[in-house]
């Protein structure tokens, strides 16, 4: 993570569940702030948190160093091959917690085109908040039956999902997290979306 150099750099270190788990904290803290802020002030928030609970006063460079990460940030190992899979027989949406134009840098490690993009900065909220569901439905323009939701947070996707009635795939990937777990049952867990994938050529034939 992009945080341990900045605090390896005033002298602390922090065990990865327990940077995850503040991480997460500070983001949802963040996140529920109103009036409604970029996804790059909140991460600017998150610094300056980790500034408070760990003892150092993080300077302005600082403050705007994960926000500038971001555009190095690689994603999964399976996630681009998975993407391009799918793309070949299906439609693509993104329904994401950033600002447009951090999602325009990461989405370029991602190598395929999207058929909608909602970001919090479009909708104005954070998922879990339904209205970005709503919201992606609406740009769709599609049936709720015609919606598989795949997502890896409990919290801020199968939970909202399930709730609007969508068909939901949890990615259950290994290790630390940064978000709370829920008491729902998506319809489909797997690891991967590489597992996702083949399960899907499967059933399509």
């Amino acid at each position: 993570m992009a945080l341990k150099p900045l605090l390896s750099s005033h002298g602390i270190t922090v065990p990865d569940d327990e940077l995850l788990r503040l991480y997460g904290e500070l983001e949802r803290e963040g996140q529920g702030q109103r009036p409604f802020l970029s996804y790059r002030q909140v991460l600017s928030r998150i610094v300056a948190g980790f500034g408070r609970r760990l003892g150092f006063r993080p300077d302005a460079e600082e403050l705007g160093m994960l926000a500038d990460s971001m555009k190095r940030w690689q994603p999964f190992d399976d996630t681009v091959d998975a993407l391009k899979a799918l793309k070949e027989r299906h439609r693509l949406a993104i329904v994401s917690n950033v600002d447009r134009d951090l999602f325009e840098a990461s989405a370029k490690q991602l190598g395929v085109g999207f058929d909608w993009v909602v970001t919090s900065q479009g909708v104005g909220e954070y998922k879990p908040s339904l209205r970005n569901f709503r919201v992606a439905l609406e740009c769709m323009g599609v049936s709720k039956s015609k919606v598989l939701h795949v997502a890896q947070s409990l919290f801020h996707d199968m939970e909202p999902a399930q709730a609007l009635g969508l068909s939901t795939v949890w990615v259950n990937r290994a290790g630390a997290r940064s978000t709370p777990l829920r008491d729902v049952r998506p319809d489909l867990e797997v690891k991967s979306l590489t597992e996702l994938v083949g399960l899907m050529r499967k059933r399509e034939g």
